[in-house]
């Protein structure tokens, strides 16, 4: 064996141990979700947990390359709420092929060169392989499962629809042709005198032609819920809500989740979940008072950004840690210093006639009780986008220290009324408070609720991954074929490239081609880098709990078979129940419902898996100490940045 490849194979750790990281990612894909207890052994605690953030947030991290994992997954979920699973188990699964690539004696540098072609063959895929949405429609309906999205572009395709009778129905012609008129949507649909043609005709007048209506919300939806019904349905509740008090004329259908709030109520059946207009909060019984004291009043509002506390400086005036002052009396200058802070405060507050203070921060428990004494009502941990919506609504200015409020700061046009007392809660008597604007600014509080008080963690994950799945898709005005139709299409075309630098007998096509000899690799990687798609699309079938793992590669595998023509056509790989008796050879079977991914999640998710690949797999040559410099063919395995 070269001596290339022992060093690698006893240096690359970092590879290693992301591949193992990657396995906690395999329950957490596809529809069917698998919850998991994560146990404190030295407290005792525990929490359920069911996706790999939440999962990486309980567990003790104490190498480099879990910390790097947990930092990724952790910025893709604070922008897009969705796809960590994905990206990963992708950069496990690249990872694997990244060492599989050492061992075969491959450099860092013709790896890095080879998947970054094979990452931007996917990206290019996506892009072409996307589907435009436009013309939607914000018409309220009663179920987004009501008529699917791919069903729907098809009726928008046909201005002739023929309806088919029986001859039972003939009886009825006459009846028809005099009512003449069969609404849908918002355009009525005439049936001609004897059943062979109907026209499309505008409701406001015959003179003008039909405008095509676009999809509904709630049909994008159905393909976006990716096995959380219940969850998406409230996310098209809330998108509704905000679409009937800010929809403006002519202007584009928007889900504005940086509008939208959940409220966690744990004692109630999940079926008590709902949706309503403001900002829903949970106080204690003493703000609860203050609350009830302020119902009816004109209230004045302050906005702080931060906390509102003596100590507390904002990130460019933070104090030098370590640093103390000497005194003979510290302990005692440092209270007559917070007291004399706490005192100029509620000066200001009253002066300026501040009733109410909205904080994105925490604020210090003396300064609560000052303010809740003199009926102010104080609310902590407010989004800051939450903030910036009253802001703009009433025209407050939010400020990072309260020695900077002014009458021009602070602002009316606020409500402030008591939802639901909701007893004793966590040991504490809360009550649910909602807070709104006189103007519609499409604030919208989304109510979760469970008898299980550790499930609603993960409830409220899984509808900020609905809601976050329909915010891009409006976003992007587009959508991927999901259920493994696209990642088919990436492994189809890798392949295709794999196989167009080498023959099928391994020797190389164009291996005077290039100087670096990258070509002479890149099909090995590109094979290895379909191998990970696959992979991942196997788990997901897998975690369907309707098939084996051997099953599910048997399917991908007569795919790409089967797909021997100048353009790539593939089903979504969905698979028949076997305890079915009578069950066609066919492992395919046609939904009702297409599934349908994000075009920009997916995209920044393999992006970001990747990346994490390459840094490992950099740091990891960088770290290898020992090597004989005069050695030639260990120095090319070795990329220095």
């Amino acid at each position: 064996m070269p001596a290339s490849t022992v060093l690698n194979q006893r240096q690359h750790i970092g590879l290693q141990k992301l591949s193992a990281l990657a396995g906690f990612s395999h329950s957490a894909l596809g529809p069917n979700k698998t919850y998991k207890f994560i146990q404190d052994d030295a407290s005792g605690e525990s929490a359920l947990v069911s996706s790999c953030v939440r999962l990486f947030e309980n567990l003790e991290l104490t190498c480099a390359v879990g910390q790097l994992v947990y930092e990724t997954i952790q910025a893709h979920h604070s922008v897009y709420r969705t796809g960590s699973g994905s990206l990963l188990f992708l950069a496990g699964a690249w990872s694997r092929a990244a060492l599989e690539c050492l061992q075969r004696g491959i450099s860092v540098s013709h790896i890095i060169s080879a998947m970054s072609e094979g990452i931007g063959i996917c990206l290019d895929v996506c892009n072409k392989c996307s589907i435009p949405v436009e013309n939607l429609s914000v018409a309220h309906s009663e179920s987004f499962t009501a008529m699917p999205f791919d069903v729907r572009l098809q009726q928008l395709k046909k201005p002739v629809v023929e309806p088919s009778q029986t001859s039972s129905n003939m009886h009825r012609e006459h009846k028809v042709s005099q009512k003449a008129t069969s609404t849908v949507g918002q355009v009525k649909i005439k049936l001609s005198r004897h059943f062979c043609e109907t026209r499309v005709e505008n409701l406001s007048t015959d003179s003008q032609p039909p405008e095509p209506q676009g999809p509904n919300i709630a049909h994008i939806a159905g393909g976006l819920s990716h096995g959380s019904a219940d969850a998406m349905k409230l996310a098209v509740e809330a998108s509704y809500l905000q679409s009937e008090r800010n929809q403006q004329a002519n202007s584009s259908v928007t889900f504005d989740i940086s509008k939208v709030v959940t409220c966690l109520l744990p004692g109630l059946s999940e079926e008590h979940a709902c949706v309503l207009p403001g900002c829903i909060l949970l106080l204690s019984a003493e703000q609860a008072s203050v609350a009830r004291h302020l119902k009816n009043q004109h209230i004045r509002v302050a906005l702080i950004t931060g906390d509102l506390s003596y100590n507390y400086r904002h990130l460019g005036f933070s104090r030098a840690a370590g640093l103390h002052r000497v005194s003979d009396q510290p302990a005692l200058l440092s209270s007559s210093k917070e007291d004399e802070w706490l005192g100029k405060v509620v000066t200001l507050l009253l002066s300026l006639e501040v009733n109410l203070i909205l904080v994105s921060g925490l604020m210090c428990d003396t300064l609560i009780q000052c303010c809740c004494g003199h009926n102010i009502l104080v609310v902590e941990k407010v989004k800051a986008s939450i903030l910036k919506t009253f802001a703009s609504a009433t025209g407050a200015v939010p400020v990072t220290y309260a020695s900077q409020l002014s009458r021009q700061c602070v602002a009316t046009g606020v409500k402030v009324e008591l939802w639901r007392d909701l007893g004793y809660q966590y040991r504490k008597h809360m009550t649910a408070v909602n807070i709104s604007t006189c103007r519609n600014s499409g604030l919208v509080t989304v109510i979760l609720t469970s008898y299980v008080q550790g499930k609603l963690q993960a409830l409220e994950d899984q509808f900020w991954a609905c809601a976050s799945r329909l915010h891009h898709a409006l976003k992007d005005r587009a959508l991927l074929p999901g259920a493994g139709e696209t990642e088919m299409l990436c492994i189809h075309r890798l392949q295709k490239q794999a196989k167009y630098c080498t023959n099928w007998d391994g020797d190389t096509v164009q291996r005077a081609t290039t100087d670096t000899g990258t070509t002479h690799y890149k099909g090995e990687v590109l094979h290895l880098m379909a191998d990970g798609l696959i992979d991942y699309i196997c788990t997901v079938m897998v975690n369907t709990g309707r098939t084996s793992k051997v099953r599910a590669r048997t399917v991908v595998s007569q795919q790409l078979q089967d797909c021997n023509g100048p353009i790539a056509q593939f089903s979504q790989l969905f698979l028949e129940d076997e305890r079915e008796e009578g069950v066609s050879s066919s492992p395919i079977k046609t939904q009702a419902i297409k599934i349908y991914d994000n075009l920009s999640v997916k995209q920044e998710a393999w992006r970001k898996a990747l990346d994490v690949v390459f840094l490992v797999l950099q740091t990891d040559a960088e770290l290898i100490t020992g090597m004989d410099h005069e050695t030639d063919h260990v120095e090319e395995n070795v990329m220095l940045l």
